[in-house]
């Protein structure tokens, strides 16, 4: 005979009964919580359709589930798969499916050039470390499924598990802007691969991928905005699969059962499943609207500046986990790179390409970093605004900024370049309207961390 622990929640009792104002209340809910996790899955999808390493349309690099796709420079304006991309890193991206067994990631030796692997699992939360900052050895590393009881072979220098259908690989690799370290960085970049553990022989593979095939994106690169991953008119619909790829962790058992109690009740009840329909048609055209603008969301710093302090290690909060997936999925771990965003200038006032803007770094407070520090300018789809100098971010990458005459170091955000000749090289151009300003910093020092240093204000100089 077996006893149920008395400490156990009792979960909903099957059949009762509903009011659709319930339904609405648990299926908001519901919305939030798995937003992220739908997204992922329907981002697994893409990739089983992708026949080999390569590129979507020519620009976001992709492979079968399992199978890494690198770029050989700077993504390009024209990426809508991910909101908020940077112009500091070489992007590479690879959907893991656990059904299809591990995957061998390789890690070359990159010297003292700044590198970082992005794991994450279904949940957008990492699960491996990987990168510069944790003097990671070169070598092959496995990324295995919880439940995987396979034999790891020889030459695997550590094994990385994950509990959840879906994970993610973005390696990003620092790259200067010039053209002497976009050839440095070509032989590192061919040897950053990764592939189903039935490929590995025990020695590294390499690959040119400046000259990898492309295949057709259909509608995942184009238009203004990030790719619809999540579509409300059947996100319930997919729901009950996604629960099956998410387990629930220890606390989150009642939740569960809680999200399973409405959608079973809509497999039954036509009426309850055009309710959650309804409900999440509207929380995607508020709650996640919201969510999406940086002013709403994460922890308010001075200046109208905001951080976040959980990066892929969001665990119950679900507010944080969905609102970074909405306005910028796959945020780094903080220790790996600490983020700022900023909507408004100093008076609160939302920022407009149609103004001037300076952002000021004192002499001795520029991003305290041991990697690199960049500002990216995003238009209102947090998306590259495209123009004629092809210039996105200003950092540690561009060996042309110029310091003030008294050591500090003054960046300019506006659609029209500066009158002073001199600060054009320190020039963000922005589109006419709406426009958000975004700092990373990569290997963060503690004072990015605890709140020491800040940002310094955006200030309106024009209009």
């Amino acid at each position: 005979m077996t006893t149920s622990s008395p400490h156990a929640l009792a979960l909903p009792v099957p059949g009762e009964r509903m009011t659709d104002d319930y339904l609405r209340t648990v299926g908001r809910l519901a919305y939030l919580w798995g937003w992220p996790l739908v997204n992922m899955h329907n981002r697994l999808s893409i990739m089983e359709k992708v026949p080999a390493p390569g590129l979507l349309g020519g620009i976001v690099p992709a492979g079968p589930p399992g199978s890494l796709g690198m770029l050989h420079d700077y993504i390009v304006p024209e990426e809508r798969v991910v909101a908020c991309p940077n112009q500091d890193v070489v992007y590479g991206l690879a959907v893991l499916d656990a059904g299809r067994g591990p995957t061998v990631v390789q890690v070359p030796d990159f010297g003292g050039r700044f590198w970082v692997y992005q794991v994450v699992d279904q949940r957008t939360e990492s699960f491996a470390r990987l990168g510069a900052m944790y003097a990671t050895e070169p070598g092959c590393y496995l990324l295995a499924p919880e439940h995987w009881d396979g034999q790891v072979p020889e030459g695997i220098a550590g094994v990385f598990r994950f509990d959840t259908r879906i994970a993610a690989v973005i390696p990003r690799v620092f790259m200067n802007d010039t053209d002497e370290d976009r050839a440095a960085i070509q032989p590192l970049i061919n040897r950053i691969m990764a592939y189903p553990l039935a490929e590995y022989t025990g020695t590294p593979r390499t690959t040119d991928w400046s000259d990898v095939p492309s295949f057709p994106a259909g509608s995942a690169t184009g238009g203004e905005q990030e790719t619809r991953w999540v579509d409300p008119e059947v996100f319930f619909d997919v729901l009950p699969a996604v629960l099956d790829e998410v387990p629930a962790r220890p606390g989150e058992e009642a939740h569960h059962a809680l999200v399973r109690s409405v959608l079973d009740r809509a497999a039954i009840d036509s009426q309850a499943a055009n309710v959650l329909r309804r409900t999440a048609i509207d929380a995607e055209a508020t709650l996640l609207r919201e969510l999406f603008e940086f002013r709403n969301i994460g922890i308010p710093l001075d200046n109208h500046w905001s951080t976040q302090r959980n990066g892929a290690a969001f665990g119950g909060d679900y507010l944080s986990r969905t609102a970074m997936a909405r306005a910028n999925i796959f945020v780094n771990l903080p220790a790996e790179t600490t983020y700022f965003y900023q909507d408004l200038d100093q008076d609160g006032e939302r920022l407009m390409g149609k103004h001037a803007y300076t952002l000021t770094f004192p002499a001795d407070a520029l991003p305290p970093v041991r990697g690199f520090w960049s500002v990216t300018l995003y238009n209102e789809h947090h998306f590259f605004h495209p123009n004629d100098l092809n210039r996105y971010s200003l950092g540690t990458k561009n060996a042309t900024l110029r310091s003030n005459a008294d050591g500090s170091l003054s960046l300019y955000a506006g659609a029209r370049p500066p009158v002073d000749d001199q600060h054009r090289t320190n020039w963000l151009p922005a589109p006419d309207g709406p426009f958000s300003l975004y700092l990373r910093a990569y290997w963060p020092h503690p004072s990015a961390l605890d709140g020491t240093w800040q940002p310094p204000a955006v200030i309106r100089t024009t209009g």
